[in-house]
């Protein structure tokens, strides 16, 4: 088996194929994609609605299994994981951005950011220091007890990266984090998850469909369309 972390990669993508049946129809969501995404760099997977984009993002995050291929995340396969590993490796190796926030409407910022530590069983003592210092990072220490609907749009996914990122992950997973934001605020967000970039050295995959914020932002944009790369990009 091929070794991603051996080579200086975080992510390894070899033939990957992901097919639905509807009825008699088979939905060919991603097909043939090879990629290899090297440790630390920040990469935009380009895309217009449909082209399967997100798809092979949830593929990554070990969400959803490949039909085909293989995926390779520090050198470990994820198709051999059973349902329990995958599930720590959501844990610990990745952390996820959605573009809808996904707070917990009922908990407050705090509570939200937290609930990753409590799933991991993270003691109480260190639950409490490593969520104020991530909030502090994205600039809501002051925000520990607002509930999402007394947070601003763009508080609200900053509240969403840094429940990603509470868990210190490698790997940050961002499918479209400014769909819901303005301009102003979708520079502030993507200005912030390259300064976490730069600064952890996490490896992030963003997924957009806007190529503005992807050339100004990432180090490398890949496109995809119709569930294949037709275009493997290049380092800024």
């Amino acid at each position: 088996m091929l070794s991603a972390q051996n080579d200086g990669l975080a992510i390894h993508a070899e033939g990957v194929c992901r097919y639905y049946t509807m009825g008699p129809a088979e939905i060919r969501a991603v097909e043939g994609v090879t990629l290899d995404v090297p440790a630390g760099q920040f990469l935009a997977l380009l895309g217009s609605s449909g082209s399967g984009k997100s798809t092979f993002l949830n593929l990554l995050a070990g969400l959803d299994r490949p039909t085909a291929g293989t995926i390779l995340v520090h050198g470990k396969d994820l198709a051999r994981m059973s349902p329990l590993e995958l599930a720590f490796h959501r844990r610990q190796t990745v952390g996820m951005v959605f573009q809808a926030f996904n707070l917990i409407p009922k908990m407050t910022l705090e509570e939200n950011v937290e609930l990753p530590l409590r799933f991991a069983e993270v003691e109480r003592r260190e639950r409490q220091s490593r969520v104020r210092e991530v909030l502090e990072r994205v600039g809501l220490s002051g925000r520990l007890t607002h509930r999402p609907g007394e947070l601003s749009g763009g508080e609200q996914q900053r509240g969403a990266l840094a429940r990603a990122l509470v868990n210190r992950p490698s790997i940050l997973l961002a499918d479209e984090p400014t769909g819901n934001l303005d301009s102003r605020t979708s520079d502030e967000i993507l200005q912030l998850i390259r300064e976490i970039n730069r600064s952890s050295g996490a490896t992030v995959v963003m997924v957009t469909h806007d190529r503005a914020l992807a050339e100004c932002f990432a180090q490398r944009v890949v496109t995809i369309s119709d569930g294949k790369l037709v275009s493997n990009g290049s380092v800024a």
